[in-house]
């Protein structure tokens, strides 16, 4: 069996973008499917599409639901490396920079201004995300032009406004009801934020974990040291913010864990160095930083400490691969909180399945069109 499939780039991720509707893959269980396509169980996933780090073993289902408020409704998958597994409990920022670059592409919606409006639906945690893609004259442009962080070659630019983010996995901004709460992990007791916008983030305090404040670029050797027991931290806030019964039972992609510090220069607001998949990732998780956004503007939060109470329009956070800018703005009586990114495709490909799981996809696809 055959799949088509584009391969895209969205901020500073890559994903696997597939479609579905009514006659084509509906029914499948992607929990099968999706592991096998990218080589999982596999460190190097060198059986499979791919590519062996947590920013790379992505994939975005797309469909064009029927009714007029949302263009594109979009559900996001971070599939394991050295597990067969999918992990469905929330959504990537960086990759839903495709969604709207995909439908334009693909004519679901037609550019009639110098920025062209797509609304989008992600169905993980429901969260709409207004995306303004750049198309100058009614029109992408013929050679992507727009750069950010973290990428060394241009994309297309995309904005991406996170409408009243708050609260849409566990149905509370602040999941324990307190701004700030203490965890015992390795025996010691840890100041944090449990805060859900975006995506669910457990927020820890570098000084606690005895990083260098006044020098960033020694962190990550540093917080590799800690990386056990900042997941037990991770996983005791799990239950904490009711998304699991056990630590044992906490997903490995949520809550996700960012580390923050006070800055070190004019440039920036905070420091930032966010986990991903239990390892220092190499930019910033995007729904991380529109939960990092929220937590800045309330009180008592471990990331309000550092930015103080004054309201920013603009919240510029340090990370590996630069200063990244959020954005916060009323919208017609709601909230959107935003950040620019980039997206580009990078190829339309064909993918062979193996013969046994094709003919398992056909018979879950013969099933589903009955």
């Amino acid at each position: 069996m055959k799949i088509e499939a584009e391969w895209m780039r969205g901020g500073t991720s890559k994903c696997w973008v597939f479609e579905t509707g009514p006659t084509d893959m509906a029914g499948t269980d992607w929990d099968v499917l999706l592991p096998r396509l990218f080589g999982s169980p596999d460190s190097r996933q060198i059986d499979g599409v791919g590519g062996a780090t947590s920013t790379t073993s992505k994939a975005m289902i797309l469909s064009r639901p029927a009714g007029d408020d949302v263009d594109v409704e979009f559900t996001f998958a971070q599939v394991g490396i050295e597990e067969a597994t999918v992990d469905w409990g929330s959504n990537c920022g960086n990759c839903s920079a495709v969604v709207g670059l995909y439908a334009i592409e693909k004519g679901w919606v037609v550019p009639s201004s110098d920025s062209t409006r797509i609304v989008t639906r992600n169905t993980n945690t429901g969260q709409i995300i207004i995306q303004r893609v750049s198309t100058p004259a009614g029109a992408l442009p013929i050679t992507p032009d727009a750069d950010m962080p973290g990428v060394v070659f241009p994309g297309y630019r995309v904005g991406l406004g996170f409408q009243d983010p708050a609260g849409k996995t566990t149905g509370h901004l602040l999941p324990t009801g307190e701004a700030s709460d203490t965890i015992m992990a390795g025996g010691t007791r840890w100041t944090v934020s449990m805060v859900d916008a975006g995506a669910p983030v457990v927020i820890v305090r570098a000084e606690e974990l005895g990083l260098d404040t006044a020098h960033y670029e020694t962190w990550k050797a540093s917080v590799e040291l800690h990386l056990d027991t900042l997941d037990v931290i991770r996983r005791q806030a799990a239950v904490r913010m009711g998304m699991a019964a056990t630590p044992t039972e906490a997903a490995r992609a949520v809550p996700k864990l960012a580390i923050v510090g006070p800055p070190t220069g004019p440039e920036c607001d905070v420091n930032v160095m966010m986990l991903s998949m239990g390892k220092p990732h190499p930019a910033l998780a995007i729904t991380g930083s529109i939960a990092l956004t929220l937590a800045a503007r309330t009180p008592g939060t471990v990331m309000n400490d550092i930015t103080g109470d004054a309201p920013q329009a603009v919240l510029k956070l340090r990370t590996p691969a630069g200063v990244i800018e959020t954005w916060s703005e009323e919208h017609d009586g709601s909230l959107l909180v935003g950040v620019d990114r980039t997206a580009r495709t990078i190829a339309t490909s064909i993918i062979h399945l193996p013969e046994t799981l094709g003919n398992a996809v056909e018979a879950s696809l013969a099933t589903a069109t009955r």
